[in-house]
């Protein structure tokens, strides 16, 4: 197997695009699109959830407070793998409701934390349930996971 010479290899960037597009209606908070150089690490997380690290519910019936705990988990597990909140490229912010009032409160405190230091890429969903009792909110997330000197995403 032969390798690229790294001479000759464009330099890659971990600052992801953020777009949002001046044709459409203005997003409140977020891009319509965010484009990743090729070759950037990414990680793709699994839904952060409302949970204290024993595994109790924060927050019960508190769609706010459930919101800043699952955001603060996020971060968490971003850290985790050498990224953080504003390397997140695309999300998916699931509330337990059936009023935008509801999906309201928990995008209000969304946009107030690091997650939107950038707009990225966003739905914010009501559904019927989650998958813990009293369980309010849940965020995906995907985000850039920067090279380090020495580190794992340092490659040859």
């Amino acid at each position: 197997m032969t390798y690229p010479d790294r001479t000759t290899t464009p330099a890659r960037t971990t600052t992801p695009t953020r777009t949002v597009v001046p044709t459409l209606f203005p997003p409140p908070g977020y891009a319509h699109a965010a484009v990743v150089e090729a070759g950037t690490r990414l990680a793709f997380m699994a839904g952060s959830v409302p949970l204290d690290p024993e595994g109790n519910l924060v927050g019960e019936g508190d769609i706010a407070r459930q919101t800043e705990q699952v955001v603060a988990n996020l971060d968490e597990a971003l850290r985790a793998v050498g990224s953080d909140l504003s390397q997140v490229v695309a999300s998916t912010v699931y509330v337990v409701a059936d009023e935008p009032a509801a999906l309201s409160t928990a995008w209000d405190v969304v946009r107030g934390t690091d997650l939107h230091a950038g707009p990225h890429t966003s739905t914010l969903l009501g559904t019927s349930c989650l998958g813990y009792r009293g369980q309010l909110v849940e965020i995906t997330a995907t985000a850039v996971v920067p090279d380090s000197p020495g580190g794992p995403g340092d490659r040859d």
